[in-house]
């Protein structure tokens, strides 16, 4: 069997590395890794590679920096003229990125069957970008990957049980990365207090909203004169928020650069709080016991919500100063439920591609 796995931005990373991993292990499964690039910095790609002993992509299409459209058609036009060199059984897409549509694409255009890992999330806002992605990359694909129930209710619910593909509840394979790699996580080389939240916000619908974006930045700031928060700076926010006149010389916020994985799991392993608007953080704050404060109306993860671990805020920056005091000394007493599996998520998604 040969596979041909299609990554690029730095969730896909962390999740190949766990069923790359699982592949690895069957030594009739070949597997062919394409990196589109769109995430391109060093600590947002390479670092990844290196310390998860991720195999080097057999191809780099080094895509970035476009519009949606471009983007995605540039992508599509280089991974179809790559299947049809390397013929594979099956294409493998990860989560909700152009990436993951345009491998898709590409797929099922040839007539190669598609694997879709983290199929079945819906946050119900088709102004996302990642929305539309995942909408659409679900309905061509074959075989849907589930990370979680809700995940397969969303599915059922749209009519895909009778539709001619298989739908299978696995578990997260982010979950698998971070039991792996938990003990080797790494502090990053910079002072740091010991006591801090851990902040991240990189969405264009909060960093190409001007509003929004000074909304979060104040509400950061005014956090930060109580508890430091630390922020790993996506270079795209860095610039929009240069752009919109953000002072980053007289700001209490304290600014590092992008960090690799095995330092991202090292804050999260000693925040006291995580507040974010990335979905894979969500995830990562519930495996390492943390409180999360989402700077989104609405999440693709309601059972964090459900279980009362993650508080959605928008990018109000009252609400977003008043439920940091809420949860800011709030005892971790409801993480025990496994909502993303047992950790062998990745085991289950090899078993069932080599049943087919």
């Amino acid at each position: 069997m040969k596979i041909v796995t299609i990554i690029g931005a730095r969730p896909q990373f962390i999740k190949t590395a766990a069923v790359s991993k699982a592949i690895a292990e069957h030594p009739l499964i070949q597997e062919i890794v394409i990196h589109t690039g769109q995430h391109f910095d060093e600590n947002m790609s390479a670092v990844f590679f290196e310390e998860m002993g991720i195999e080097k992509p057999a191809y780099h299409l080094a895509i970035h920096s476009f519009s949606h459209g471009a983007m995605t058609g540039k992508m599509l036009e280089k991974i179809e003229k790559i299947l049809l060199i390397e013929k594979p059984d099956w294409v493998l897409v990860y989560g909700d990125t152009n990436s993951t549509l345009a491998g898709a694409l590409a797929a099922k255009k040839q007539q190669i069957k598609v694997a879709h890992v983290e199929a079945g999330l819906r946050s119900f806002n088709m102004r996302m970008p990642e929305e539309i992605n995942r909408v659409m990359t679900d309905r061509i694909s074959d075989i849907l990957f589930c990370p979680t129930q809700h995940a397969v209710d969303n599915l059922e619910r749209e009519g895909f049980s009778s539709l001619d593909c298989k739908i299978v509840k696995t578990g997260d394979v982010m979950l698998d990365a971070a039991l792996h790699f938990a003990p080797l996580q790494r502090k990053p080389a910079v002072g740091l207090p010991d006591e801090f939240i851990l902040s991240t916000f990189h969405r264009a619908e909060n960093t190409d909203d001007s509003n929004a974006l000074k909304n979060i930045a104040k509400a950061l700031d005014e956090i930060s004169l109580n508890t430091p928060v630390v922020c790993p700076l996506h270079p795209r926010t860095k610039a929009k928020l240069t752009e919109n006149g953000y002072d980053f010389t007289k700001s209490p916020i304290i600014f590092i650069d992008p960090v690799g994985y095995l330092e991202m799991i090292w804050l999260l392993s000693h925040a006291v709080l995580v507040m974010t608007d990335s979905g894979g953080l969500q995830k990562e704050a519930y495996f390492f016991q943390k409180y999360c404060i989402t700077l989104r109306k609405e999440t693709e993860w309601i059972e964090l919500v459900q279980q009362g671990v993650n508080f959605l805020t928008g990018t109000d920056t009252a609400l977003i100063v008043t439920t940091y005091r809420q949860q800011r000394n709030k005892i971790a007493d409801n993480f025990n439920t496994p909502l993303y599996g047992d950790g062998k998520a990745a085991e289950k998604i090899v078993r069932e591609l080599r049943k087919i």
